[in-house]
């Protein structure tokens, strides 16, 4: 018998914990007939709410569910890595608790493996439900990832996805605090198969997931996968040094040609103030890596564990 580990992170999801663990326990009688045992990770990450409690009643229950818990909320790549450490599965799939990534997917998703597929990894076609400045700016990310980044990204990537234990190891061996999975599991290669589905809104509860959380996040995407910012920075500080030179001859020959004098201009302080805030932004790009490189060199744990039945 072969075992697949189902990781759930949740963060205040106390309203939908036992409806995914019915929603996911359908596929039980598929995977029995591939003899591939189950098993389900729910990881707390810090949740406020009663997520724990809801999770230990499924645990009297049925003794294929298991809980970690984090002692504070370390967000969900934490929470990710977490339960690759902790599934002892053949196979590892991530799932949103919220139920947005459909566990009715799983036999399909599985199928492809059978195929001979390294990992199954989902993708949305529509982003119905979503603000239209959300959809704008999550498509503009991808777009700027594509052409920045040589790592694989794809367009409305979830984080849903089946892999082997081989795929799994791969990313459990890249132990770094900053991290963004979605760029991972393009780095670490391996042939994956992609299914699109449309969005699916949720049903009990409220994202997690604010506009500047989002932002955030896909700031730290670009930074960790691209050095593309840093070579902007420094072609704009040639490019204005450029036009700085070409600014002074232009004044020593209309002096020298006119003799019109240097007058105190009214456009110097919009000048100035361009100058320095392209500087302060590329200060800020050049401050984005180093702040990473300082977290990295702390050597902090990924996360801590408060409980784990």
């Amino acid at each position: 018998m072969k075992l697949l580990s189902a990781v759930v992170p949740c963060y205040n999801e106390e309203e939908n914990v036992a409806d995914f663990y019915q929603e996911f326990i359908k596929n039980e009688s598929f995977f029995q007939e591939k003899e591939v045992e189950l098993e389900l990770w729910y990881i707390n990450d810090g949740s406020k709410d009663h997520t724990a409690r809801e999770v230990k009643k499924l645990i009297e229950k049925d003794k294929r569910v298991h809980l970690l818990s984090f002692s504070r909320n370390f967000g969900k790549e934490a929470a990710l890595y977490a339960g690759m450490e902790k599934a002892n599965g053949d196979f590892v799939v991530f799932l949103d608790a919220d139920l947005q990534d459909p566990p009715s997917l799983l036999p399909e998703m599985y199928g492809y493996l059978e195929q001979g597929y390294d990992s199954v990894a989902t993708r949305r076609v529509t982003r119905k439900g979503e603000p239209p400045i959300r959809s704008l700016f999550a498509r503009l990310f991808y777009r700027l990832m594509k052409k920045f980044s040589k790592t694989e990204i794809m367009d409305g990537a979830r984080d849903y996805r089946l892999m082997t234990r081989q795929v799994v190891d791969a990313i459990l061996s890249m132990p770094e605090y900053n991290r963004f999975s979605k760029g991972i599991f393009g780095w670490v290669g391996f042939e994956t198969k992609w299914l699109e589905f449309e969005n699916i809104e949720r049903k009990k509860g409220e994202t997690k997931w604010s506009f500047w959380k989002l932002f955030i996040y896909s700031l730290e995407g670009i930074t960790a996968f691209s050095t593309a910012p840093l070579a902007f920075a420094a072609f704009m500080g040639v490019l204005f040094c450029v036009a700085a030179f070409v600014f002074i001859i232009f004044i020593i020959v209309r002096k020298l040609l006119f003799g019109d004098p240097t007058s105190g201009w009214p456009s110097l302080v919009c000048i100035i103030s361009l100058i320095s805030g392209v500087q302060l932004f590329c200060l800020g790009i050049v401050g984005q890596y180093l702040a990473k490189t300082y977290m990295e060199v702390k050597r902090r744990p990924i996360y801590l564990v408060k409980e784990e039945i």
